[in-house]
């Protein structure tokens, strides 16, 4: 239970309110930035909230139960803190989002209505639509092994065993073609099988994006196509370190990796068709194996 003070009780209870929303977004770059929809912007815990006309239809859920609540939230891109570029980059994909209630006549009385994490962003022309979800969110991850077909391991991790510093995994480069904010060409990516770096990672070696990691997407040939956080823009001329992306399917392990011994999931476990497959007419029913 959230508790305040009787002086804000009789504020929010008041007749003529002076309440208003306050919003903090904390990238996962470190960045933080404060939004209101009051018409004057106000100040607190060292953040500068500025009025943000151009966000609207903000609805927040929560529940008693363990579902994870949401928010959904539609603007407009002329916000001062919100840019292409870095929503092209991804820095806000996974931001932390803390909502407020605050008397904006007196902003020490104020309290947290709502947090989670702002999950997807997708943009349309001059505007953008944005999905939150609670904190609850996180009781949905898997957490321990799964019994799955799959590999559980990372490639390249002390489970999975292989060594991807070798030449057949790895290769270094420089961006000799811009193809969008998150993708690039490179010809020294041509001598490898399209897909062989989807799913693996690329570091950043010079530039101003230099030790950063990234997640490669799509590899087709000389290009790649990129997720991660980025400090700026990719420049032609910026190196790079790129190792192989593994899909975590038995076939790959087997083909690519040389690695079966060590593959961390259970392949030949039976799907569902085999449970729900009853017996068959004519057969033997001595127990012995299914034909």
């Amino acid at each position: 239970m959230r508790q305040i003070s009787e002086e804000f009780a009789a504020r929010i209870a008041a007749d003529a309110t002076s309440l208003c929303n306050c919003w903090r977004f904390t990238r996962r770059d470190g960045a933080v930035f404060g939004a209101t929809d009051h018409d004057d912007e106000l100040a607190f815990e060292g953040v500068v909230f500025a009025s943000a006309a151009g966000l609207e239809l903000v609805s927040l859920e929560s529940s008693c139960g363990l579902a994870p609540g949401r928010a959904t939230g539609r603007g407009a891109l002329s916000l001062d803190f919100i840019a292409d570029e870095d929503l092209d980059a991804g820095l806000w994909e996974g931001a932390c989002v803390d909502v407020w209630r605050v008397d904006w006549r007196a902003v020490e009385h104020r309290i947290i209505v709502w947090s989670g994490v702002l999950s997807e962003i997708v943009r349309s022309g001059g505007a953008y639509s944005a999905e939150l979800v609670s904190l609850k969110a996180s009781l949905e991850r898997s957490i321990g092994r799964v019994y799955s077909r799959r590999c559980d391991a990372d490639v390249g991790d002390v489970r999975c065993g292989v060594d991807i510093d070798g030449s057949a995994y790895r290769v270094s480069g420089m961006v000799e073609h811009l193809t969008g904010g998150v993708g690039f060409r490179c010809a020294a990516l041509s001598a490898f099988a399209a897909g062989w770096f989807t799913g693996g990672r690329l570091t950043w070696t010079s530039g101003v994006n230099d030790g950063l990691v990234a997640r490669i997407v799509r590899h087709a040939g000389d290009a790649l196509e990129l997720s991660g956080v980025v400090r700026g823009a990719i420049a032609k001329g910026d190196a790079f370190t790129v190792t192989a992306g593994c899909d975590r399917a038995f076939e790959t392990c087997r083909v690519k990796y040389a690695n079966t011994a060590r593959f961390r999931g259970f392949p030949h476990m039976p799907g569902s068709e085999a449970v729900l497959t009853g017996p068959a007419a004519g057969d033997t029913h001595d127990g012995g194996r299914r034909g």
